[in-house]
């Protein structure tokens, strides 16, 4: 087992396709990648993307990373978008961002921005919908990174962007370890989710219960507990399994839910020492705390 991503060809510049369903943030999803530097194409009908590419690569250099928003608006020409991105005819890696979101949630932002569904053709919204579902779910199914925005709000998502793309080392696995309550819900995008509650919790010890999993006191209570070293000892080095197969298979992305009953003590602790452990691993590691202040 190797303690080290495995390695991987770096591509000449990244490539990043952006598509969803109308209401799950393209538009913030391009804004943010504007700021980190991407050249952005905004509804680009997929068959020019290699055009596209060409036109980059001359003008400002391979180095220049690309990000495309492709959505149903680009009507007949969306249907060649996975085709153009399996036959590799832009020369570069792309890495393709799906961002959904509920349809309850969906309906409340487009009646708010007052807008039509694309392919609404006179029914109604939640028509539309489900119409955009059926044309996208192929494309969700092959996504590297999904995202869903039900419960994020603009800066969490632009959080989100950045997290995945903010950093040159476009290779490399990056994993988000994210502590949670239970009682708020399991983060819906999680890969992988392990549950904090066979430790103590330090609610129960007055002088630890107003701090956090981020204080030294509260981390090293939780740390110091029966069972925590033997978790981690085991629980990290299956993750760095899991994460060598991950980039031999092409994704680089993973998002692993640590909760415990409130998200404030335990899970923030553990998960602040597993995103540590893997960043000694070689990874590319933070730790995201959901619901931390919630309570």
């Amino acid at each position: 087992m190797s303690d080290h991503p495995s390695s991987a060809r770096k591509p000449a510049g990244e490539l990043v396709v952006v598509t969803g369903m109308t209401g799950a943030g393209r538009s913030t999803a391009a804004k943010e990648l504007e700021d980190l530097g991407f050249y952005v194409v905004d509804n680009l009908p997929p068959s020019l993307l290699p055009d596209v590419v060409r036109l980059v690569d001359e003008s400002q250099g391979r180095a220049q990373r690309i990000a495309v928003v492709v959505d149903v608006r680009s009507g007949s020409f969306f249907s060649g978008l996975r085709s153009t991105l399996a036959q590799g005819t832009t020369g570069r890696d792309a890495t393709l961002v799906f961002l959904d979101a509920t349809d309850e949630v969906l309906v409340r932002r487009q009646e708010a921005a007052r807008r039509p569904h694309p392919l609404q053709q006179g029914d109604r919204l939640i028509d539309g919908l489900a119409r955009e579902r059926k044309v996208l779910g192929d494309l969700r199914s092959e996504a590297d990174l999904v995202i869903d925005t039900s419960s994020l709000n603009v800066h969490q998502l632009c959080d989100r962007i950045a997290e995945a793309f903010g950093t040159p080392e476009t290779t490399l696995l990056r994993v988000s370890v994210i502590s949670f309550g239970f009682k708020y819900g399991i983060p819906v995008d999680a890969d992988y989710v392990a549950d904090m509650r066979f430790l103590p919790n330090p609610h129960w010890v007055p002088e630890l219960r107003p701090y956090t999993g981020r204080d030294a006191s509260v981390s090293d209570f939780v740390l110091a507990q029966p069972g925590a070293a033997d978790f981690l000892e085991r629980f990290v080095p299956l993750l760095g399994s899991v994460a060598d197969g991950y980039l031999r298979e092409g994704k680089r992305f993973m998002r692993v839910a640590i909760g415990c009953t409130g998200g404030k003590h335990r899970s923030v602790a553990m998960s602040e020492e597993i995103a540590r452990l893997l960043q000694d691993r070689g990874y590319v590691a933070r730790a995201v705390h959901r619901d931390l202040g919630r309570e």
